[in-house]
């Protein structure tokens, strides 16, 4: 039986970006979604319509259709006073909210001794991303 709207969907993935593996669920539990709620990145949901249950494929999503093109402008540059108290490193996700009560996700790209470079595009924004899937169960 191939996957239609509203069905739910149980799925093994492995994910990779520029050929290194960044996420996998292979050894564990599938990940369970309603197909047609946009509750997995539109990209991979549009693609895996008609398989079916024991089915497995490649996908490649366009960052476009995943996570985004890397968008500049969302890279601020703030004064070191705004994160007293924070031990702040490279690479590390800070988490707040934004005016309207929405989290905020953004990641340190640099510190200097006056300022804060926070770069706010998802971890994945502008990246392809190739997964494999398989249909475990479709209900």
């Amino acid at each position: 039986m191939a996957i239609k709207e509203n069905q739910l969907v149980s799925m093994y993935y492995e994910l990779k970006v520029n050929g290194e593996k960044i996420d996998s669920n292979i050894d564990t539990a599938p990940i369970e979604f309603v197909y047609g709620t946009r509750q997995i990145i539109s990209g991979l949901e549009d693609r895996i319509q008609n398989m079916n249950e024991g089915e497995t494929k490649e996908i490649n999503v366009p960052a476009n259709e995943a996570y985004g093109d890397y968008d500049e402008t969302l890279v601020q540059i703030l004064p070191i006073e705004d994160f007293e108290g924070i031990d702040l490193e490279i690479g590390m996700v800070l988490e707040g909210e934004a005016e309207d009560a929405e989290p905020v996700r953004a990641t340190v790209i640099d510190v200097t001794k006056e300022d804060v470079s926070v770069d706010y595009n998802h971890p994945l924004a502008g990246c392809d991303l190739l997964f494999k899937v398989t249909i475990d169960k479709i209900k």
